[in-house]
Formats: C-alpha cells, sequence, structure tokens
C-alpha cells in the first residue's frame, strides 16, 4: 500500500468516524464522487445538472443548491461554495441517513432535527434565520407549476393563503395591519411535527440508496 492510498484510507477513517458511514459506505460515495467529477477532485454544480434522474424533480435547484450551501457541511460556515471536494460531499449525504435500530430516542430526536434545519435551509435561501412569502412563493410555484396541472398565477394564489395560515397559527393574535416576517425555524418545526421523515428522507438520484446506509456497519 502507498503513501497516497494510505492517506486516502485515512481520510475515510475519519469521515467513518465523524458520519458514522462505515468504511464499504464511504468507499461507494466516493466511487459516485469520482464518476460525477470526472475524476476530478472537487464537483460543481455544473457536474449535478447533468444528472438525468433530477431532470423531472420539482426541486431539482434546491437540492443541488444544498450540496454547496455551507451551512449543511457541518462547519459552522455560512455562503456558498462553486465546487465541494469529497469530505463536504460525504457531509451533505450524511442528512439522508435513516435512523437505525440501536439509536436511542435522544440520537433519533438529535438526527430529526438535524434532518429539519437541512430542509429549513433549502427554503431560507438568504440566511437570515426566515422563510419568507417570496421564497415560500418560490418553492411552491417550482412544485406546483412545473407538475404542468397548475398555472404560475394559481401557484402564487395557493402560495400566499399557505402563509397566511401559517401565520395565523404561529401568531393568532396578529392585527390586520402586521406584518408577517416568516417562518422561524422553530415554527418549522411546528409545522412538520406529525411528519415522519427520519426514514423518509433519503436520496437515489446519485445511484446511491441512502435508505439502506445506516449508521456503523452495513446491516
Amino acid at each position: 500500500m502507498g503513501a497516497s492510498q494510505t492517506r486516502t484510507e485515512d481520510v475515510f477513517q475519519e469521515l467513518s468516524d465523524k458520519t458514522g458511514f462505515s468504511l464499504e459506505q464511504i468507499r461507494i460515495l466516493h466511487k459516485r464522487f469520482r464518476q460525477l467529477s470526472g475524476e476530478e477532485d472537487t464537483i460543481s454544480k455544473e457536474n449535478l445538472e447533468k444528472i438525468q434522474a433530477l431532470d423531472k424533480n420539482p426541486i431539482r435547484n434546491q437540492i443541488i443548491e444544498a450540496f454547496f450551501d455551507k451551512r449543511n457541511q457541518n462547519d459552522g460556515e455560512v455562503g456558498s461554495s462553486r465546487e465541494i471536494g469529497f469530505q463536504q460531499f460525504v457531509k451533505v449525504m450524511c442528512h439522508f441517513k435513516p435512523p437505525t435500530l440501536k439509536m436511542t430516542t435522544e440520537d433519533k430526536e438529535a438526527m430529526r432535527r438535524e434532518k429539519l434545519r437541512f430542509l429549513f435551509n433549502m427554503h431560507d435561501t438568504d440566511n437570515d434565520g426566515t422563510i419568507t412569502l417570496d421564497e415560500y412563493r418560490k418553492v411552491v410555484e417550482e412544485l406546483l407549476s412545473k407538475s404542468g396541472a397548475i398555472g404560475l398565477e394559481a401557484a402564487k394564489a395557493i402560495a400566499d393563503a399557505a402563509m397566511l395560515e401559517v401565520a395565523s397559527i404561529n401568531v393568532p393574535h396578529m392585527e390586520p395591519h402586521e406584518f408577517y416576517e416568516g417562518i422561524t425555524f422553530e415554527h418549522f418545526e411546528q409545522i412538520l411535527k406529525g411528519l415522519e421523515m427520519e426514514s423518509r428522507m433519503n436520496i437515489r438520484f446519485l445511484d446511491v440508496d441512502t435508505s439502506t446506509m445506516h449508521c456503523g456497519k452495513s446491516q
């Protein structure tokens, strides 16, 4: 084993320790990363835009942007990267792992909160801590208008009505003249409180089925 291969294995082991992916899973992710990047050390948004399985996804742009959003790379940074390396790629992929039977209630709750934060970041595009009407409207417009079943104006009306309903729930005593600034993360948690998403939030468009990628050793 050469020095370069030894360093690579050391990096893989470090990523395994940090993310809970097994070494085998890290190697699978690395192989797919190299395919996407064309054997380069980094991938760009353009690389992900070439994935055919994403073409018909209504939130295609949000998914791609999420990989380059520094908030999702668990490094305590903000902003967007033009390109990311393998370590950043794995840290983002970690958000799609399902829980395991061995996880404690506290661990599962922590995982759920991380997944919710990831989804919140996809909507909070300007990183101001709230999902504004404009941000929410863009997501709803893309989801509805791209389905071909509804027009853009109708999508806007639905987004506006949905935001008003959210406002009435989160700020029930808001006066008519008051302006609802937007959905905070705490509001977001409450809105999705009854939704089971820990095991459903997985990703297959990279030809990597994260629904089978559990923490630790493969199961």
